[in-house]
């Protein structure tokens, strides 16, 4: 019996492994992604290629860990990965993600786009009082 890969299943086990939130996932992504769309992403089957691309990107992942990945394989590669060598590491890799500096980027860009919806507010209501003769 083939056991069918997930796509969407691998995305969250992968967003997991790396303690992202579908929050932090989805904000990377783009303006049009949002927790909940993540959430439904990940439980499809299968996940276009140019958006898995992104998601690659995004995590860091090649796009094949998403479409090959399986359970009897990850066992097979977590005994290899974390097995007598597990303390050693890779001197190579690098782990760039400060949560802290994330929520201050967040929340700089709230401020500012709430800079600009002020801002057109108050275009608008001069445009307004011109239209009604004031």
């Amino acid at each position: 019996m083939e056991q069918k890969i997930h796509q969407g299943r691998n995305v969250k086990r992968f967003r997991e492994m790396l303690n992202i939130k579908q929050e932090a996932l989805a904000y990377d992504l783009g303006e049009d992604w949002n927790q909940k769309k993540i959430s439904m992403l990940e439980q499809k089957d299968v996940i276009e290629d140019s958006l898995l691309k992104q998601i690659s990107a995004v995590l860091k992942i090649p796009v094949e860990a998403f479409q090959n990945f399986d359970e009897e394989q990850a066992i097979n590669i977590i005994s290899n990965t974390f097995g007598d060598n597990a303390c050693v590491g890779n001197p190579n890799s690098t782990f760039n993600f400060n949560p802290i500096e994330e929520l201050k980027k967040l929340h700089e860009e709230k401020i500012a786009l709430y800079e600009r919806m002020l801002k057109e507010k108050d275009e608008m209501m001069v445009r307004l009082e011109k239209f009604i003769g004031k």
